[in-house]
């Protein structure tokens, strides 16, 4: 066993609380770092994978059939820099039930002879290719994994003859609905022709319309109907992961900060308070590398044991975020998980980081000789903090509390980092209550705010298709006659072509009270006549329009040009939101897919539930929860990481005191035997940080808003409005600047009662 070893394990036996420490802060940074390095890969590595393994298409260009023609758009295919795929011919067949999992609506149908080629190389789930006539092969929109049943009935599309599923498709580049063989493709009467190309540059979108431009060049004006760039799927792909990061990515931060703070902290100390132990290992030979060593290992040991713990802990807590992070995602064949070599490199680099940060103090021990370390003792320089202790013993404030003042300036280096510590768990908090509040806030919106929800759903479990005994406006009035109910609002659904995109859309019909949903405008207002529709944040991004564009949607033959008059607080990438009288535009007679009920102040919703089930078996009744799994997830990982990073911060306080006292033993004996009693003592201990611990409170809280700010204002998928940012009241900032002082308290009580309790005696016989 070498010598360093042995005097290692026996710092680390001596000091049982720091070691603990240690362990405890780099866990759960290194815990919250692998979950933040988890969510970056998965927002773009599974994509980028799945995506170059098909060969995918940077554009999906569609072209209009009867402006330019096959030979046109093959002899313009082989440009450099560009390899292309097609020309295919396409259709938009409009199917006016719902058929799998999709509402009726348009569906992109495009004829091409395999699933391969150099350009989105389709990868079959489930079933054969379509080969022959009446058959067709469906877009399968997740990975699914396993064998996927083939639906018995055909499709019925209108003008159509009815086309057999024979099997799943996955396209990561979206390029359609649908495949039929070529020969099917001429009974459809294609109106479109596509191409896909795939470019030497293609990472930005400036560098995708570039590519389309040089591949397009030439041929007739008004050829191109719709183009779609990858980056659009991108986006949307990471939209939720990226909405996560910044909230993970702030924590971990803090989380690696404070690990740095009090490893640097702990090993300062340990130097300080151990310059005799420094001396004695130099002069029974110990060389200044081995010195260096005693201390890295001393860090070193419950480093790794915190670096193993977290990111074995972020392996197993990822996927559980991974999951929620990409709920209602179209992943395709996109594999979504934790590669094993994230909770590695985060350990590693954690480990690498503490000792970085446990070399400078112990470079500092190294260089001491065995004469100073030995004579130097442990005691503070003389006149370090005189003149401040003179000044203080003038005012009017008891002696007690003057020493206790006075030795914030006798190791300055010590107290800038016990603040910094404070500063950074104070922070935590007043980041923690804004995102909590916010996010409560926000789930009221979605989640009735207190007043009770039933959600009302056309069918039943297992089969979607029950036809209810009611008619659409039957069910409404049935809703509304059922003791308890307050407003129901109606919601039909329906798939649309948006002109110019080459991917259908989702619009969202309301009937009845929809003031609720004025609550979730942050920008414009309200859809209020036939040709209006408000939509969220993402759908904005994603198809590049704003509140105040027209846009025009399509469905069979019907074409109404809309405004999208409003912004909501967050809404699904591809849908927007419009009134019923749009409905009757679009697709008249189109009924209600669900209902919306709000109960009136004090009504069982469990009563109404089972009253309304069963007075129609053809619907779904369920009362809504109190909120969902993101807001959740976000409010216990704030709340969870604040109380620890709390505890961090009143353990590194501990710290301090500890060594400070251990330090003052001979001053806290010479003051006891003129008279200082115990109480005296625990007020001169703790008054040496509860200043520190106020004045870095006041300077959290700025730093703790500014962050939250920072992150509310950076979630793509939602644009929280002004009240849900400005969560801040005088109450809660009264309570966030005492918590600074609650946590130098906390952590200084401890020490300054074993202070209390030494005796004149036991302190001039250690010395």
């Amino acid at each position: 066993m070498s010598a360093v070893g042995t005097a290692a394990r026996s710092i680390v036996r001596r000091r049982k609380v720091q070691t603990f420490v240690i362990a405890l802060v780099v866990l759960f940074s290194t815990l919250t770092v692998v979950i933040a390095l988890a969510l970056l890969v998965a927002a773009s590595a599974p994509f980028d994978r799945a995506f170059a393994a098909q060969h995918g298409a940077h554009a999906v260009v569609t072209f209009d059939r009867p402006t330019v023609s096959g030979a046109q758009l093959a002899q313009a295919a082989g440009r450099p820099g560009t390899v292309a795929a097609g020309p295919f011919d396409a259709v938009v067949l409009e199917v006016p039930e719902e058929f799998l999992w999709r509402p009726a609506g348009p569906l992109v149908v495009v004829g091409r002879a395999d699933p391969g080629g150099p350009v989105d190389r389709l990868d079959l789930v489930s079933g054969r290719w379509a080969t022959a006539p009446g058959e067709i092969v469906v877009s399968y929109p997740t990975g699914g994994g396993g064998h996927i049943d083939l639906p018995d009935a055909p499709i019925g599309a209108t003008g159509a003859p009815p086309l057999t599923v024979v099997g799943f498709a996955i396209s990561m580049s979206g390029s359609a609905d649908a495949w039929v063989a070529p020969a099917q493709m001429a009974a459809l009467h294609p109106t479109a022709r596509q191409m896909l190309y795939r470019f030497a540059a293609a990472s930005t979108d400036a560098q995708v319309a570039a590519g389309v431009q040089r591949a397009t060049a030439g041929l007739p004006p008004g050829a191109i109907t719709a183009t779609q760039s990858y980056l659009t799927g991108k986006r949307a792909f990471a939209a939720m992961a990226d909405s996560y990061l910044p909230i993970i990515t702030v924590f971990g931060l803090l989380g690696l900060v404070v690990s740095v703070v009090i490893v640097g902290n702990v090993v300062s100390g340990a130097v300080v308070s151990g310059y005799r132990r420094i001396g004695v290992l130099k002069a029974l030979g110990f060389t200044s590398r081995q010195v260096i060593a005693v201390y890295l290992a001393m860090i070193s040991t419950p480093a790794l044991a915190g670096c193993l713990l977290g990111a074995l802990s972020g392996a197993l807590l990822a996927p559980a975020i991974l999951k929620i992070a990409f709920a209602g995602i179209h992943t395709g064949t996109a594999v979504i998980g934790v590669p094993a070599w994230v909770p590695v490199l985060c350990a590693l680099a954690m480990l690498a980081v503490v000792v970085l940060a446990a070399l400078v103090p112990a470079v500092r021990a190294g260089r001491l000789s065995a004469a100073r370390a030995i004579t130097a003792g442990s005691a503070p320089r003389a006149g370090r903090g005189l003149r401040a202790q003179r000044y203080l013993a003038g005012l009017p404030i008891p002696r007690p509390v003057s020493l206790g003042l006075g030795q914030l300036v006798t190791r300055p280096g010590r107290a800038a980092l016990t603040a910094v510590v404070i500063v950074l768990g104070v922070a935590t908090a007043t980041l923690s209550t804004g995102l909590t509040s916010t996010m409560v806030a926000f789930a009221g919106l979605n989640h009735g705010d207190g007043v009770p929800v039933v959600d009302v759903v056309v069918g039943t479990p297992g089969n979607q298709h029950t036809v209810p005994k009611r008619t659409d406006k039957q069910i409404e009035a049935l809703l509304y006659a059922v003791p308890g109910a307050d407003t129901v609002t109606a919601r039909a659904l329906c798939q649309v072509r948006l002109l110019g995109h080459p991917q259908p859309i989702y619009v969202n019909f309301y009937r009845g009270d929809t003031s609720a949903d004025a609550e979730q405008i942050v920008a414009g207002r309200m859809a209020a006549a036939p040709d209006e529709v408000v939509t969220g944040p993402s759908f904005l991004t994603q198809h590049g329009v704003a509140v105040g564009d027209r846009i025009t949607l399509e469905l069979g033959d019907r074409r109404v040009p809309v405004t999208i008059t409003g912004e909501l607080i967050g809404s699904s990438p591809d849908a927007v939101d419009a009134t019923w009288p749009l409905l009757d535009l679009l697709a008249p007679g189109t009924p209600a897919v669900d209902y919306t009920v709000t109960l009136a102040p004090g009504a069982d919703a469990a009563a109404y539930v089972r009253s309304a089930g069963a007075a129609e078996p053809g619907i779904m009744v369920a009362a809504r929860g109190p909120g969902n799994a993101a807001t959740t997830t976000i409010v216990t990982f704030a709340a969870v990481f604040t109380v620890l990073l709390g505890a961090v911060a009143a353990l590194g306080v501990f710290n301090t005191v500890l060594l400070t006292t251990r330090e003052r033993r001979r001053d806290l004996g010479m003051l006891k035997a003129i008279g200082m009693t115990p109480r005296q003592v625990v007020t001169l201990t703790v008054t040496s940080v509860t200043a520190l611990g106020a004045l870095s409170g006041l300077l959290a809280i700025p730093a703790g808003i500014a962050a939250h700010r920072l992150i509310v204002d950076h979630v793509g998928v939602v644009a929280f409005p002004e009240s849900m940012k400005a969560v801040w009241h005088a109450p809660q900032l009264a309570a966030l600047a005492v918590a600074g002082v609650l946590i130098a308290v906390l952590g200084a009580l401890a020490p300054a009662r074993t202070a209390a309790r030494l005796t004149v005696g036991e302190v001039l016989h250690t010395e």
